[in-house]
């Protein structure tokens, strides 16, 4: 079932000075399968958070929608916001699969637990634009996942370069936290999301 299919954990910090984070997650577990999707509102304050909350809200509402009809529902929706940057991945344990996609410059990367793989980590391929805003039409990949292999989603108050010194034998609380103290921008509000998938036999 899908409460075994991944363990998971955030990191999460604020702009100095502001109320509210804009960054934003969401996880929903299925049968045999978990959404995991991590969005930043445009700007900061309140209503970069409220732009956030309606994506989550409609994310919630429609989960077990594709994702690519995820992003149009959610365009919909956030019409008459500030709009948000968005990328998601679906965790398949029935086929050993990730399904994921991403509009704007949440990073999403997986890290293979197999380190005999030749590509020892895949990058979420990005099209530019903002939900709510202009958006492209999103595209959405699929690739092979065994267990153990982690996936992290980073919204841009995180300076690239994250996933370089990953530790993968940490608890993906710890691996949040360490991205987050030691990369994080501080001009920005920053979330980290890690997620590992234990395989449908865990």
């Amino acid at each position: 079932m899908a409460e075994s299919l991944i363990e998971w954990d955030i990191g999460q910090l604020t702009l100095e000075g502001q109320g509210k984070s804009g960054d934003r997650y969401c996880v929903r577990s299925f049968a045999y399968s978990v959404l995991v999707a991590v969005l930043d509102g445009l700007g900061h304050g309140d209503e970069a958070a409220a732009a956030a909350q309606v994506a989550v809200d409609t994310l919630e509402t429609n989960s077990q929608n594709t994702i690519i009809s995820l992003f149009r529902r959610s365009h919909e929706a956030l019409r008459k916001t500030r709009g948000v940057v968005m990328s998601m991945a679906l965790l398949n344990g029935l086929d050993g699969t990730l399904t994921w996609a991403g509009v704007g410059n949440v990073e999403g990367v997986l890290v293979r637990a197999n380190l005999a793989i030749k590509r020892h980590t895949e990058s979420l391929l990005l099209r530019a634009g903002v939900v709510g805003g202009q958006l492209s039409e999103p595209h959405a990949s699929i690739i092979p996942i065994m267990s153990g292999d982690t996936l992290i989603l980073v919204t841009d108050g995180i300076r690239s370069g994250f996933d370089e010194r990953v530790t993968l034998h940490h608890p993906p609380k710890e691996i949040a936290t360490d991205i987050l103290s030691e990369h994080a921008k501080g001009s920005d509000d920053a979330l980290v999301l890690v997620a590992r998938y234990l395989g449908r036999e865990a």
